[in-house]
């Protein structure tokens, strides 16, 4: 599996915020990684290293890996829009995303978890692929024997964000995708701009 297990708070002390939720580990040090930490003194960096890091950041924040980042934004070049804006749309899209918005997981690795263990449901069927995009108006629930897994329990009962573009029945565990977010909508602080100056060099 090519996809990234190693220490997250390490990634999140390299972009100096903490990308993948809550981490105490890196209130603690909110510092870059290494031997010399903040001692360490850093040259200007280049516009190339700026906007690489900035698809990294992106890159991690969602789980996604490079070949299917650059598909995603050959489709967000072809599709109507700022490509930026719709490379992001995009991302918010995928089902893990929605699933961890939904507060249906505490993290977005936990939601892709979920979704690859069969736990979750769009418009009733069982869908089992992370990257699945959904459209507005689709219903995302958990499946009726998965309901009272003690993990989703806890990840909701846990949950505190309210996003405009989804809406919760904490009833059935249901949830509705209501429209794609428009980019002031979305929380991330990612400058898509340099991602796509990057790719179109």
């Amino acid at each position: 599996m090519a996809r990234y297990t190693g220490p997250k708070t390490k990634i999140a002390r390299k972009f100096g915020e903490a990308i993948f939720g809550e981490d105490k580990s890196f209130e603690k040090r909110n510092y870059p990684p290494g031997q010399h930490g903040n001692n360490r003194r850093r040259g200007k960096k280049s516009e190339y290293a700026i906007q690489l890091a900035e698809k990294q950041k992106a890159k991690y924040t969602y789980g996604i890996l490079e070949r299917q980042f650059r598909n995603m934004f050959k489709k967000a070049t072809a599709a109507q829009g700022i490509t930026g804006e719709v490379l992001l749309q995009l991302c918010e899209s995928r089902l893990d995303n929605v699933v961890y918005r939904m507060g249906i997981a505490p993290s977005r690795s936990a939601a892709r978890q979920l979704v690859s263990h069969r736990h979750i449901t769009v418009n009733g069927e069982k869908v089992n692929i992370p990257s699945y995009q959904l459209k507005a108006g689709d219903v995302v629930g958990v499946r009726e024997k998965s309901k009272s897994l003690e993990a989703i329990e806890n990840s909701l009962a846990n949950a505190s964000h309210v996003y405009e573009w989804i809406t919760w029945n904490a009833e059935t565990k249901e949830g509705t995708f209501v429209s794609v977010p428009q980019r002031l909508q979305i929380p991330e602080n990612i400058n898509e701009q340099f991602i796509v100056e990057l790719y179109s060099k």
